[in-house]
């Protein structure tokens, strides 16, 4: 009983993630300026997310992200599709993407995040619910594809440089964070970063 108790309480305010402020590569993934991104308040905490639409644990772990987020309210997020779980995955990640063109990325991702599936159905309504036009997004992947496949082979370049081993992974501040966490330790994670040096 003592052994539970004491490992909840290390779980509940030990370190998460690890430090990675001298890195090179995770200050300029953090100064990203061409991934889709949302500012809340004066965002003077960036996270980046590495996420793959196929992933149950990036599923889980976006809710608590998101109820993080809005409960802090000053986050800067950039989202980074990274494709690892084959080819829907791909194809999913490439229309959310194209989707971004029609400034609609956002509504997509959050859907595809509580989609039990990524097929062409899935695509299509997310599109569609998100108030985007199919169409335009099947020409967007036409005409547009190899800057889309650009930005992946970049996504997958800053995941494998800050030595992600898979999703969901979090670069928060300078704190790498490998796996999903709760809402509670996402919090816990804000405050840790901020107190970075």
């Amino acid at each position: 009983m003592l052994g539970a108790v004491f490992s909840y309480l290390l779980k509940d305010t030990g370190t998460i993630g690890r430090s990675i402020v001298h890195s090179a590569s995770a200050n300029l993934i953090l100064q990203d300026k061409e991934s889709p991104q949302l500012t809340h308040g004066d965002g003077n905490l960036t996270v980046v997310i590495f996420t793959d639409y196929q992933c149950p644990s990036c599923k889980v772990a976006d809710s608590a992200l998101q109820r993080a987020i809005a409960r802090d309210g000053d986050v800067r997020v950039i989202y980074k599709d990274w494709p690892i779980f084959g080819e829907s995955s791909l194809k999913a990640a490439k229309v959310a993407l194209a989707a971004h063109r029609q400034g609609v990325y956002f509504p997509v991702h959050r859907f595809l995040m509580k989609s039990a599936q990524v097929d062409d159905t899935a695509l299509r309504t997310s599109v569609e619910i998100a108030g985007g036009n199919w169409e335009q997004v099947e020409a967007d992947l036409l005409d547009h594809g190899t800057q889309i496949v650009r930005q992946l082979e970049a996504n997958d370049r800053d995941a494998f440089s800050l030595g992600l081993q898979g999703t969901p992974g979090y670069l928060i501040g300078s704190l790498l964070v490998e796996g999903a966490l709760t809402e509670r330790e996402f919090t816990r994670a804000f405050k840790q970063a901020r107190a970075e040096p």
